[in-house]
């Protein structure tokens, strides 16, 4: 399935510096395109530079003067990952041959772990829950949205330990984990046992006044097919409108949040624009005949991100939905990960994205047409009731109109 995709050039956009631990080996799908491109070892790891020269300097005094012994293929793989942190980009990242393996099985395989999205916390220098996903361990253990994850198995973890983190919490299903959270001053230690996990990524309802609702998790392989489904369900039980719900969904596949695009929008509409550091730009238009045709309304808030914010920005552009919430996140850089040939990876960022109408979305977020915004006891429960709801209440008062 891999090699399908890096046939056809197939790109995606992950969560925000966001890991989903759902998979045996998932900690760090975060919002980036990710192409699949081949690079030879010669190529990066040959090189007459200052900094090999600098590197072998280094090598030297180790070998002359340190005391222990020395493993070069971990000495290689840090100064690697050392230079590439140094870019100060938290979406660029080295891979390892054993992490790189692991990144492509977990982007498309089965989900194992504890269910939660977890997001750089920068200027706390933390890592803060995004959300557990809904009936996975880490819901049913009461891990909450905002909550911050200071120790794992008894081990402290910032922003910048991250990814070292995920790895800690990651694992097989039956074994267990202890995570040490803090919830605003409180500190609290839940052990959370992993499971096999089955991420459904639309739920669908009819609401009164033939309003359908159709929620968004996130955008993985299989989603748009899935929303296409659920969405004629509902026009079957005679929906005359829709709302469209990507309230914490951090994103995803991005051909996914362009397929459901597809369906709102006209043929040869704008859906994308994309930018690299040449200036070179490349357009990406809507390849298909407008299905859904029908007044809607599109739920966003904070944690809204990447292919959200591209979809969010298609229909706020081609004036196919009114977007109703707060401002979204403001992820809009891409990623591309290099396949290097020794099986190890890099992941860096290549590419800005733009709205249809060309407004920028990185570090700007995109601004709801009504901003509702949700009361503050309300804002870390996992579920809300409908009737307290006041961001799907404006959303069927719009559409009831």
């Amino acid at each position: 399935m891999i090699e399908n995709r890096k046939q056809n050039g197939y790109r995606i956009v992950m969560l925000m510096i966001i890991t989903i631990l759902v998979t045996i080996l998932l900690t760090t799908v975060v919002i980036y395109n990710v192409g699949f491109k081949s690079v030879t070892t010669k190529n990066i790891y040959s090189t007459d530079s200052e900094i090999s020269v600098t590197l072998a300097n280094f090598k030297t005094i180790i070998d002359k003067y340190y005391l222990g012994e020395v493993d070069d293929e971990k000495l290689l793989e840090s100064a690697i990952k050392g230079y590439i942190n140094g870019l100060e980009d938290p979406y660029s990242e080295y891979f390892n041959k054993e992490e790189m393996q692991d990144f492509k099985e977990e982007t498309f395989g089965k989900y194992t772990g504890i269910g939660i999205y977890m997001v750089k916390d920068i200027e706390r220098n933390a890592i803060r829950i995004l959300t557990p996903i809904k009936d996975t361990p880490a819901y049913e253990a009461n891990i909450l949205p905002g909550d911050i994850i200071t120790k794992v198995d008894g081990e402290s973890y910032t922003a910048d330990t991250m990814n070292e983190a995920s790895n800690k919490i990651k694992g097989e299903a039956g074994t267990k984990v202890v995570l040490e959270i803090l919830r605003e001053e409180e500190i609290l230690t839940i052990e959370v046992e992993r499971k096999d996990i089955k991420l459904n990524h639309v739920e669908s309802k009819k609401l009164s006044n033939n309003i359908g609702y159709l929620k968004v998790s996130t955008f993985d392989s299989g989603c748009s097919e899935e929303f296409e489904e659920k969405f004629e369900e509902l026009k079957k039980s005679n929906i005359q409108s829709l709302i469209i719900d990507i309230r914490n969904n951090g994103g995803g596949i991005v051909d996914e949040a362009l397929n459901i695009a597809e369906l709102i929008t006209n043929k040869d509409e704008t859906l994308l624009i994309t930018v690299d550091k040449n200036n070179k730009e490349e357009i990406t238009k809507s390849k298909k005949d407008r299905k859904i045709d029908m007044e809607i309304v599109l739920l966003i808030n904070e944690n809204s991100a990447s292919a959200s914010e591209i979809l969010a920005g298609i229909l706020k552009d081609h004036n196919k939905a009114k977007l109703v919430g707060v401002k979204s996140y403001g992820k809009g850089v891409i990623q591309e990960l290099l396949n290097l040939s020794d099986g190890s990876g890099l992941k860096i960022t290549t590419n800005e994205y733009y709205t249809p109408n060309r407004n920028k979305i990185n570090e700007i977020g995109i601004e709801p047409d009504e901003i509702i915004k949700l009361p503050e006891e309300l804002e870390k429960l996992l579920e809300i009731e409908e009737s307290k709801d006041n961001q799907l209440q404006k959303a069927i008062e719009i559409l009831k109109k």
